[in-house]
């Protein structure tokens, strides 16, 4: 599908820089948002990986929560990396008690899951749904740092990818007291995809070229019904 998608990257705090750089790559029209009226120029959005007790506190004071619920709810293809998965679940564990999100993807997430700073840590990890014979058979070098995984996803959530059996480090102990081997750490509701994450961190397109199809398609049907 031709056409370049208007994609913004929630730019408050994170890897703002990193993920307009990969959708640039893909084809779009990437711009940063900090505002209101920036966010009504786009067709998608990217919330960055960061903290997301910051990117909450962030988003209520550039009044920007209730609009991102909003188009979300609209039907907006959104995209959220590590924090931005955080954002975009309907349950959160472990969050602060004023912390507030965005929604959409019917999901618990469980906060800094896999443990402090001092665990990040590499893993492979296989996607599926990334479309094309073979897609996605090589799998993604996946960067976690301080990341969420997601303990329970709805009817309606695919899950597209689990952390490998050999990447999960062993040394730290999971906040959950769970061990974190086959953990979900990717899945998509309808136009919204979310992972834990950073592939904006590693140069691989493939996660950034799936959302700016997911995009391209939402923009193409309501530029079809105008």
């Amino acid at each position: 599908m031709s056409g370049q998608p208007s994609i913004g990257v929630l730019a408050l705090q994170g890897d703002v820089r990193e993920h307009l750089r990969m959708l640039a790559a893909c084809g779009a029209r990437p711009r940063p948002v900090r505002r209101p009226s920036e966010l009504d120029d786009v067709a998608a959005l990217v919330i960055p990986g960061g903290e997301s007790t910051t990117i909450s506190k962030l988003a209520l004071d550039f009044g920007l929560t209730d609009p991102i619920r909003k188009r979300i709810a609209g039907g907006m293809p959104g995209y959220g990396s590590c924090a931005g998965m955080v954002m975009l679940a309907a349950e959160v564990l472990d969050g602060r008690p004023d912390q507030v999100g965005f929604g959409g993807i019917e999901m618990t997430v469980r906060r800094n899951a896999f443990g402090r700073q001092v665990d990040s840590f590499e893993a492979p990890v296989v996607l599926g749904g990334l479309g094309g014979a073979g897609a996605a058979a090589e799998p993604l070098r996946a960067v976690f740092i301080r990341a969420p995984w997601v303990e329970r996803v709805g009817p309606g959530v695919a899950v597209l990818g689990r952390v490998a059996s050999t990447g999960a480090p062993r040394a730290s102990t999971p906040q959950s007291g769970a061990a974190p081997d086959g953990r979900i750490v990717a899945v998509r509701q309808g136009s919204l995809l979310a992972t834990a994450f950073h592939p904006e961190l590693t140069g691989d397109l493939r996660v950034h070229r799936l959302f700016v199809e997911m995009a391209r398609e939402v923009d193409h049907a309501a530029r079809s019904e105008d």
